[in-house]
């Protein structure tokens, strides 16, 4: 396994990152595909044997089971010191008044909440899950900054935003001498590379570190675009996202499939690798329901693209829709 510092910090974090929203359960949630923690354990267990340091769940995935799911299976295979464990703030985790966005209540209350189903006295990266309008951002920026500042997150992030925004951010808690943002997780794969005109450069600029979600589309960039799953099939996110440009998605799919088919290996391992590739990323945050997700995910990271292969992948692309937000 590969670590690299997050950002500009000291902290390594593995160069593929668990993302865990796979693990919770299915009842609890909007995912049918969700994994159960009898299914979850074995994969986290294979990530965690793998080198993999880094795990990101969220307080509202799974109405907060994939939290409590993860927080054991950390306990019973790994050494909590040597776990680099992000969680998320944002969505609703409840109805009603106050039950999401990022005012401090929301912030503070969640924050330990989160702790109490990871079974932890700190997460190491807490990041807001969204942009809230509502919410003055010097509110939630001071918020955060007492959340570091009690022990409670080593380091903050955030997540899929417009980069005016997460500028706007980053100079609120610079002007006031508050904790900084050191990570962006956002959206980008092969079939969306719309962070590449602002979020990336700036991110790249102000030395922040890049964790992509979606890193192989929802599994659309690993298989024949003719191909489907039982996921694709009940998953509105995955049409909400990738809906707009078929004809140039299949085209970048078909060249995904004939450059692994050219190198023999998985087509994930190209899509992955393409994304491990890109200047400023610092992790692609991988969901794996299956083992194969996983080896595909760590074979991505020896396969160095040649500049025509990337050529041949990044040539049909055409603008998208900003979707994610």
């Amino acid at each position: 396994m590969d670590y690299v510092r997050l950002g500009r910090t000291g902290l390594q974090v593995s160069r593929i990152c668990l993302g865990c929203m796979t693990y919770g359960v299915p009842e609890r949630g909007r995912h049918p595909w969700t994994l159960d923690e009898d299914r979850s354990r074995p994969l986290i267990r294979q990530a965690l044997e793998a080198g993999i340091n880094f795990l990101d769940t969220a307080n509202s995935y799974s109405d907060g089971t994939s939290e409590e799911i993860v927080g054991r299976a950390i306990r019973d295979f790994a050494r909590r010191d040597e776990i680099v464990l992000a969680t998320k703030v944002f969505f609703p985790t409840r109805s009603g008044p106050n039950g999401s966005g990022l005012s401090r209540r929301a912030i503070l209350t969640e924050i330990d909440n989160s702790l109490r189903r990871l079974g932890t006295d700190h997460v190491d990266l807490y990041q807001i899950h969204r942009w809230d309008p509502h919410t003055p951002i010097e509110e939630t920026m001071e918020a955060l900054h007492d959340v570091v500042k009690a022990g409670k997150a080593r380091y903050i992030g955030a997540s899929s935003m417009y980069a005016w925004q997460f500028a706007k951010a980053v100079y609120t808690a610079r002007q006031h001498g508050w904790t900084e943002f050191v990570s962006m997780q956002d959206h980008l794969n092969l079939l969306n590379r719309e962070e590449e005109r602002e979020m990336l450069p700036f991110c790249r600029d102000q030395g922040i570190g890049v964790l992509p979600w979606s890193p192989l589309a929802r599994g659309l960039l690993a298989r024949d675009w003719r191909e489907s799953t039982t996921r694709q099939e009940s998953d509105d996110m995955t049409r909400a996202l990738y809906s707009g440009t078929v004809a140039a998605d299949r085209a970048v799919i078909d060249a995904v499939g004939r450059i692994a088919a050219e190198r023999g290996i998985a087509r994930a391992q190209v899509a992955m690798a393409w994304v491990l590739q890109q200047p400023g990323v610092t992790a692609p945050i991988v969901g794996a329901s299956k083992p194969g997700h996983l080896d595909d995910a760590l074979g991505a990271l020896s396969v160095t693209l040649e500049a025509h292969e990337i050529e041949a992948l990044e040539v049909p692309y055409v603008p998208h829709p900003v979707v994610g937000f």
